[in-house]
């Protein structure tokens, strides 16, 4: 008797509770599912979803639906199980801070797009299962509007103190190693953290401390994308409309 195979949606299922339910449980077996063609696929489908600007490679959606999606996916497999993917540099763009500042947003390539969402699609379930329920950035099902609402519960309840405060460049200073050390407690798949190696090798920081030889701003920085559309500077997601930097705690 052969199993049927399982569904994404069910397997994102599987690992959620299985993450819930053991906290000290490290998965192995993750990165022959971010290969799959559905998984691709999904990604592919949630990236085309965004839309958003082309990478440095200049290939926009309807470039890859010209030449065909399937085939797209397929060579972007191809490399992942061969592993000899290797991710783009990402497109610098800045757009207005407030304040006279600018923030800098890296857009990945379409093809880079795919495989961070298709790792995205196996490794949320996990960590989901980990964080905070007061934890609102960049979350499954969670944006500004649910945290208004997690303040209004907490006025209610007669939590009348604020505790307001900003981390400063916080995407400048995420450090490579701390990251990968986090996700190995509960990955123990080496496809998995080289991956995610080879992200964090094409976003290092190259700013003038880097090209004075600074190893460590190599080391540190990951890119900050996916809200405000590239072309417009406006924020699609109500989430992306808070600085994910910014933390607020209420309490009696």
């Amino acid at each position: 008797m052969t199993k049927a195979p399982i569904s994404l949606q069910d397997l994102r299922r599987r690992l959620y509770v299985k993450a819930k339910t053991e906290p000290t449980w490290r998965f192995w077996g993750l990165y022959v599912h971010v290969c799959k063609r559905d998984t691709l696929l999904e990604a592919y489908r949630s990236a085309k979803a965004n839309d958003g600007a082309p990478g440095v490679d200049g290939v926009t959606f309807a470039a890859v639906e010209a030449g065909g999606v399937q085939e797209f996916l397929d060579q972007l497999r191809k490399e992942l199980v061969e592993r000899t993917y290797r991710p783009q540099a990402a497109r610098k763009v800045e757009i207005p801070k407030g304040g006279g500042k600018m923030r800098q947003l890296s857009i990945p390539s379409i093809r880079d797009r795919v495989v961070q969402g298709a790792l995205k699609l196996i490794l949320e379930p996990i960590f989901e299962a980990d964080f905070q329920p007061g934890s609102f950035g960049y979350r499954p099902k969670k944006s500004a509007h649910t945290a208004i609402q997690r303040v209004r519960e907490a006025i209610l309840q007669g939590k009348t103190y604020v505790i307001d405060f900003d981390l400063r460049s916080y995407f400048d200073t995420v450090r490579h190693h701390i990251v990968l050390e986090k996700v190995a407690r509960r990955v123990d798949d080496d496809a998995v953290l080289w991956l995610l190696k080879l992200f964090f090798g094409c976003v290092g920081k190259a700013g003038s401390s880097a090209r004075r030889g600074d190893l460590a701003a190599a080391q540190q920085s990951v890119p900050q994308r996916g809200g405000p559309d590239a072309r417009t500077g406006e924020s699609s997601d109500p989430a992306r409309a808070v600085d994910g930097n910014r933390v607020c705690e209420i309490r009696r």
